[in-house]
Parts: structure tokens; C-alpha cells; sequence
């Protein structure tokens, strides 16, 4: 592993650490980070997300990691002992959300199978 994934996953697992310890805003509970994608000159860090709920609050937590971002960054810098702590840019991910989607659009079609042959369920 080269030194950038290292420090990208520290930087993951840090972020991660602050908004559960650190963080007393409500609307950033359900927030998880998923990656952390840092910059090779360490100036700017993509930070994807993801929010378990509904829209309003995935909008929520985003207005929430935005107001929050300098307390984030400045905790990230200390427990991190950088030089320079990188710029956050926090993006929203939705391949959880997209993922649940198709696992519930793949149970109804096995229900609505299940429904129609009925000579194919198991006793």
C-alpha cells in the first residue's frame, strides 16, 4: 500500500471518528463515511459519504458536514499531525442508496414470481 491510500485511509478513518466522538450535531448521526480521496500534493480531500434516511435528511447531514467542515478539518489536523491539513470536500454517495433500491425491486419481482407459480414454492 503506497503512501497516499494510507494516509487516504486514515483520513477515512478519521473523519469517521470525529463525527461519531466528536461531532454533538444531530444531523450528522447517521452520516458514514464511505472513502476518502486525497490529493497527491495533500491540498484538497474528496470525502464520500453516505446517509441512512430519507431526503430530508441526507439534506440535513449535507448542510450539516458543510457548517461543521473547519471544526472537522481543524480535529483531522491534530489527530493527524499533518503539515498542511487538506481542503474537506464532502460529496454525497448514493450507491447505498441505489443498492437498497435493486435489492427491494429484486424481492418484489421473487414475490410477484412466487405469486404467480405458486407450484414453485417449497413446503
Amino acid at each position: 500500500m503506497g503512501r497516499i491510500e494510507r494516509i487516504n485511509q486514515q483520513v477515512k478513518r478519521e473523519i469517521g471518528r470525529i463525527l461519531l466522538q466528536e461531532m454533538a450535531d444531530p444531523r450528522l448521526q447517521f452520516v458514514t463515511i464511505m472513502d476518502a480521496d486525497v490529493s497527491r500534493d495533500l491540498q484538497n480531500a474528496r470525502i464520500r459519504y453516505s446517509v441512512l434516511g430519507k431526503e430530508s435528511e441526507i439534506q440535513s447531514a449535507k448542510k450539516g458536514l458543510e457548517g461543521a467542515k473547519g471544526m472537522i478539518r481543524r480535529l483531522l489536523g491534530q489527530s493527524m499531525n499533518m503539515r498542511h491539513t487538506p481542503d474537506l470536500i464532502f460529496i454525497y454517495d448514493q450507491s447505498i442508496e441505489i443498492s437498497a433500491r435493486i435489492e427491494e425491486t429484486l424481492q418484489e419481482i421473487h414475490d410477484e414470481h412466487e405469486t404467480h407459480h405458486p407450484d414453485n414454492q417449497k413446503e
